[in-house]
């Protein structure tokens, strides 16, 4: 049986009653699929469902060919080894005792003496330098999720299934996974929002709340489909708009005719011209005529305004984000950042970094590089004043804002709008208002709590409470910006970040937004050296 995945009127709903996919019909072959949409949409879910993790409960999944299923967090044992990953520690135990002379007969006649150069082969091929007996508690998140992949890709199957395959991962990672799925020829589903994950795609299925929709081709096909079809839903809207407008004008004419014909009727019958039997049968049939023409004007008036509102729909499904800000009044030549010879750690004898000297000069943007675990967090720690060095120093000659992961500098109690009043204390609630509106918080949106957020809302929320006042701040410095933000919110940040003028220090390994963001220069880590690009 070729390989396949078949999901027929397949539909879903969270326990609370909301439907999250509606009589979904989606057929997999033996290509790279990339399954994109916004935070929430329910991709995971769908994942979950063809897994098996989670029961149907409309519809129907087939399946022809076996499944490697690669979860977004993988949660281990304390004693547990990468050969228990890839299930073999047995066979190589085995191995280990025929090595020694005490193997059993029936056990060397069972004996799998490939299985060592397949998972060495495995492991190469998502680029870890590991050994079956590694602890996997020994190894980072980013290098289990590198295991994980290795196993699947041991157990031979007919499809991968990857949900957020790179998330996490530092810069060599992401590249071993990427190479993987370009060399990869079998059947792949994979939910990512790495832009160069997806070229790799022969296919891409966007889920959004009216359902799902495949595109033939990458991301870059996949982009231009949706930039011709935003073009053409603001063609539509505009002329919606019109036929609203139009309809709206001449209900107004017709209503202005009616009241003259009313008011020369009334006149002329007051004058006692005609016999009242008959100024009365007029007046009804006026008042008829009126009456329709009213109905006649609020339908074509309905019908208009319905079809306004489906275009306008449209266009705020695919409209992407834009920004405008105030200057943080920046000059080109003045010193930003200075490190001198710095060295600092958190264990005595211990250094992460070290006799590090580097600056930044004037709307400068840097990106700090470096594999997990050669300090990039530490550096920013050092940077925003929270760890100090042990020698050398720090100068910071500006005011700066630091956006963590966890984007903790607005606080999760309050609403938008009070995060936004408390950090920008100058200003009144009307500028608070149209700089919250300028980042897609509109009207009721800003006043949503903070801990309600998602991770793409939360970001924005913080870029519009930080970068939304009437001086932003000359420096910011961000820590992986991107981790488990969707598309859509991903964009709305590099479009943020586009309109400011000041200095940027980002750590981040995803390279289309590094350069989207116009980040010209990088500090590779551990070697404490700039690298001109």
């Amino acid at each position: 049986m070729p390989a396949s995945i078949t999901l027929s009127n397949l539909s879903w709903s969270t326990p609370d009653g909301r439907a999250l996919l509606s009589n979904l019909d989606l057929s997999f072959g033996a290509e790279r699929t990339g399954l994109v949409g916004r935070n929430g949409v329910g991709k995971t879910t769908l994942l979950k469902l063809v897994s098996g993790e989670l029961p149907t409960q409309s519809g129907s999944i087939a399946f022809g060919g076996r499944l490697g299923f690669l979860r977004q967090a993988v949660q281990v044992e304390e004693s547990a080894t990468v050969a228990d990953f890839f299930g073999a520690s047995d066979a190589l135990a085995i191995l280990r005792r025929a090595e020694v002379g005490e193997a059993t007969t029936e056990e060397i006649a069972l004996a799998d003496w490939t299985i060592e150069a397949r998972i060495a082969t495995a492991l190469e091929r998502i680029g870890l330098d590991a050994q079956p007996e590694t602890l996997l508690a020994s190894l980072s998140g980013g290098q289990r999720t590198r295991v994980s992949l290795a196993a699947l890709i041991f157990s031979e199957p007919d499809f991968l299934i990857l949900d957020e395959p790179t998330n996490n991962l530092d810069r060599d990672g992401r590249d071993a996974v990427i190479a993987l799925l370009a060399s990869w020829r079998a059947g792949a589903v994979v939910v990512s929002h790495d832009r160069e994950l997806l070229e790799t795609m022969d296919a891409i299925i966007e889920i959004t709340a009216l359902g799902a929709r495949r595109y033939g081709g990458n991301w870059s096909a996949f982009r231009e489909r949706k930039a011709i079809e935003l073009a053409a839903a603001e063609h539509d809207l505009a002329d919606a708009e019109r036929r609203l407008a139009d309809v709206v004008g001449s209900a107004q004419v017709t209503a202005q005719r009616q009241a003259r014909s009313d008011r020369a009727g009334r006149k002329k019958a007051a004058r006692g011209d005609m016999p009242r039997i008959v100024a009365g049968g007029l007046q009804r049939r006026a008042e008829n005529t009126s009456g329709n023409k009213v109905r006649r004007g609020e339908k074509r008036r309905e019908e208009a305004m319905q079809e306004a509102s489906a275009a306008r729909e449209r266009i705020e499904i695919l409209q992407l984000f834009s920004a405008q800000l105030a200057s943080t009044g920046l000059p080109s030549g003045r010193d930003v950042l200075r490190l001198n010879g710095v060295t600092a750690g958190y264990q005595p004898g211990e250094p992460i970094v070290r006799n590090l000297s580097f600056g930044i000069t004037g709307p400068d943007r840097v990106a700090i590089a470096g594999p997990n675990g050669s300090g990039k967090t530490t550096l920013l720690a050092l940077i925003s004043g929270t760890l100090q060095p042990w020698s050398g120093t720090v100068s910071v000659m500006t005011g700066f804002s630091l956006f963590d992961q966890s984007v903790s500098l607005l606080d999760r109690a309050l609403s938008i709008r009070e995060n936004f009043r408390n950090l920008n204390p100058r200003a009144n609630e009307n500028a608070c208002r149209a700089a919250l509106a300028r980042f897609m918080f509109r009207a009721d949106a800003a006043l949503q709590q903070v801990s309600t957020l998602s991770g793409g809302q939360l970001l924005r929320a913080g870029l519009a409470c930080v970068l939304g006042g009437a001086k932003p701040p000359p420096l910011l410095i961000l820590d992986e910006p991107t981790n488990h933000l969707d598309i859509d919110s991903i964009a709305a940040v590099e479009a943020g970040l586009q309109a400011y003028d000041g200095a940027l220090l980002v750590v981040s390994h995803d390279e289309v937004f590094l350069e989207n963001i116009g980040v010209a220069r990088r500090l590779q880590l551990p070697l404490g050296e700039e690298i001109i690009l």
